[in-house]
């Protein structure tokens, strides 16, 4: 068996659910992406780089998104974009790499990932069969550290069978035909391999009008935009994916803030949002998580950027979230900010996971998945 079947067959075709995981590594900058327009603390900590209310998209009266965030602004209006602020993990490391290996082992002392021990906890009891992941780049995050099984996966071109792929398939069907036990995870094996098929054949194109960010967007907002419509085509041609990580990568804006966050702000948008449309109804059953491992200080530094700080915004897009601001917004003044001027972490990034981990099986696991944290799941 080639090692692209098995990363095929790996999942439950049947089941529609998937999750996806953007990570957004560097730090991205909570109130650059979420900015609180009407805390007039947000405006005297950044004279420079703080928006005005004009120069945004309101979410409500105290907070909006920026410009760059316009194509998300609809999906927030219309309930399937939730936005969690003041969001972050207890751990005040200011190191990235501390900070990603804690927050992707979802700041548990046991091995492996958070996503990694969903995926083993939900397996299937009725069959042999375990839930597949794919990390769509070159390496395999920690996050998906002890999962049944996770590969990488950079193009479609990687996904096949192999040139004997319908001797394969009988093979296989007359091994297992006779073992009621082995025979469901055949079956679901088989009709994986058939998908797989069909899906390296299939029109690549998007679908209910959905467009990609291409070269003329940026080169991060193209290649961003590429890896989300890979994994679009496997959510949509059902072949057992029941997780994905993707990553998005330099948010670290200690320097002229706009030119590294802004683009990479467009590339977040305009892929999520075609994402969304390319997967039509779908996405009721798929859900995105954008999450990073801290956000920035609250006052701009000396070089028009932001240096490493606390609490930062999580995003849940689709999956029936229940959308909006989900917010106890601690406020900006001097005497609310933690450590040397940091905005409060008020809500866990593991109470966001286990409300959309409930909605994916899940919900009997938690105490699993996250071991070391008494969760009080937030109402998404």
């Amino acid at each position: 068996m080639t090692q692209e079947l098995a990363i095929a067959m790996d999942g439950t075709p049947d089941d529609a659910r998937a999750l996806v995981v953007v990570f957004l590594r560097g730090g991205a900058d909570g109130l650059a992406l979420v900015p609180p327009t009407g805390d007039d603390g947000y405006h005297r900590a950044r004279p420079r780089l703080a928006l005005e209310a004009k120069e945004t998209l309101a979410l409500d009266a105290r907070f909006a998104f920026p410009r760059e965030l316009a194509e998300l602004h609809p999906w927030f209006l219309e309930g399937r974009l939730a936005v969690v602020h003041a969001c972050g993990s207890d751990d005040e490391t200011r190191s990235h790499f501390e900070a990603q290996d804690l927050m992707e082992h979802g700041g548990a002392t046991i091995a492996g990932g958070w996503i990694g021990r969903f995926l083993r906890s939900t397996a299937s009891r009725a069959s042999t069969s375990p839930r597949g992941a794919l990390a769509i780049g070159a390496l395999v995050p920690e996050s998906l550290r002890g999962a049944p099984s996770a590969t990488a996966l950079r193009s479609i071109d990687e996904v096949r069978l192999g040139d004997d792929a319908g001797g394969l398939r009988g093979a296989l069907g007359e091994l297992y035909a006779g073992d009621e036990l082995l025979g469901a995870s055949a079956r679901d094996a088989l009709s994986a391999a058939a998908r797989i098929g069909e899906l390296v054949r299939a029109d690549p194109r998007p679908e209910h009008g959905a467009e990609y960010p291409d070269a003329r967007a940026g080169n991060v907002a193209e290649s961003f935009g590429r890896e989300l419509a890979l994994v679009a085509r496997l959510v949509k041609a059902r072949v057992g994916m029941r997780a994905a990580t993707i990553d998005l990568d330099g948010w670290d804006s200690h320097f002229v803030q706009g030119t590294v966050v802004q683009p990479r702000m467009r590339a977040l948008s305009l892929g999520l949002a075609a994402f969304a449309r390319d997967l039509g109804p779908g996405l009721d059953t798929t859900s995105v998580v954008v999450m990073t491992e801290f956000g920035r200080r609250v006052g701009e530094n000396g070089s028009l950027g932001t240096d490493h700080g606390r609490g930062g915004a999580l995003f849940v897009l689709g999956g029936g979230t229940r959308g909006g601001l989900h917010c106890r917004w601690p406020g900006l003044e001097e005497a609310s900010l933690v450590g040397p001027g940091d905005l409060a972490v008020v809500h866990d990034y593991r109470d966001a996971l286990a409300s959309v981990l409930a909605r994916h099986g899940g919900a009997r696991a938690l105490g699993t998945i996250f071991p070391d944290r008494e969760l009080a799941p937030l109402p998404l």
